[in-house]
């Protein structure tokens, strides 16, 4: 079994290869829809999040609100077309508009230009359609020439709580997002946190948690299959449901396609942290079957069958 791919080119060319030779492979840290969607395989999972929960449950939200207008600073590869793609045809089916987008490459050192074109459209809401490095530089170029101070709201879809740490409060305030993982869930996962933070430090991001949780459903599966062979542990994987520290009563669909609850959050302000990783509260649950692109929707193979 392989777990764990950030980039959607890897996760793709590593889910074919593990077909090919009746392997599992799970994605947690990458959220390319296309794993689990036109390229789907009968060993492959993807399981802490992808692209179309942190877009269309979140345009819902916003459009309702009064949020109208959207505009994009997309990193130009695979990963940041699809979520641009996913957050215009929400845009577009809740009633939106969408009003422009600039292009950057990956790891791109200065986001002046694209902030600047963000604040001159006058967009309700500027998505940051990229991750890492780029999400961080993206959100201190908006603080710094003040876009949420002018009224306009600041989307980072692609947002773990190291991020959040990286940037500190002073720039990340206010920011909206997606998290695939509460970190107070319950006292199952409040252990896991404290756990984790005695041995590394920090806490665990979506993704790290999510590889632990992929881990032991799979070693469920495995003995639930009393052997490795890929299939049949990838049937028991299907038929087993997740619960641990990340999840409870999650589901894996006939896509690999992993269902469970996830969680609006917003990034707290200076004032209202009371620690060092006391950075952001939840606003509210976004259901399983709400958070999961609907099967009458999907390209997969296994779908159609």
């Amino acid at each position: 079994m392989v777990i764990d791919f950030r980039y959607p080119s890897t996760a793709l060319a590593v889910q074919e290869i593990a077909r090919q030779k009746d392997k599992i492979d799970i994605v947690s840290t990458g959220g390319a829809m296309a794993v689990t969607n036109k390229n789907c395989s009968p060993t492959g999972f993807q399981w802490a999040w992808d692209t179309y929960p942190v877009s269309v449950p979140l345009v819902n939200r916003l459009i309702s609100q009064g949020k109208k207008s959207w505009y994009y600073i997309t990193v130009d590869y695979a990963f940041g077309q699809s979520l641009e793609a996913e957050f215009r045809k929400a845009v577009d089916a809740h009633g939106g508009i969408n009003v422009g987008d600039t292009k950057h490459p990956l790891n791109a050192a200065d986001f002046s230009s694209p902030v600047v074109s963000a604040i001159a459209s006058k967009a309700s809401v500027v998505v940051l359609a990229n991750a890492g490095n780029d999400m961080i530089n993206g959100v201190k170029a908006a603080a710094e020439f003040g876009l949420t101070k002018g009224g306009q709201t600041l989307i980072t879809p692609s947002t773990f709580i190291t991020d959040v740490k990286s940037l500190g409060l002073k720039a990340a305030q206010g920011l909206v997002y997606v998290d695939p993982f509460k970190t107070d869930l319950d006292a199952k996962s409040k252990d896991f946190v404290e756990r984790y933070y005695k041995r590394q430090n920090a806490y665990p991001t979506h993704g790290q948690i999510g590889v632990y949780s992929g881990v032991l459903h799979y070693l469920k599966a495995v003995q639930a299959a009393k052997g490795v062979e890929g299939m049949a542990v990838a049937d028991k994987m299907r038929e087993l449901p997740v619960e641990d520290a990340f999840v409870h009563g999650g589901k894996v669909r006939a896509d690999g396609r992993m269902l469970h609850d996830m969680y609006l959050a917003q990034v707290k302000t200076p004032e209202e942290s009371k620690g060092p990783w006391d950075l952001v509260k939840y606003l509210g649950t976004i259901p399983a079957d709400v958070a999961a692109r609907p099967l009458s929707a999907s390209e997969c193979p296994l779908i159609k069958k």
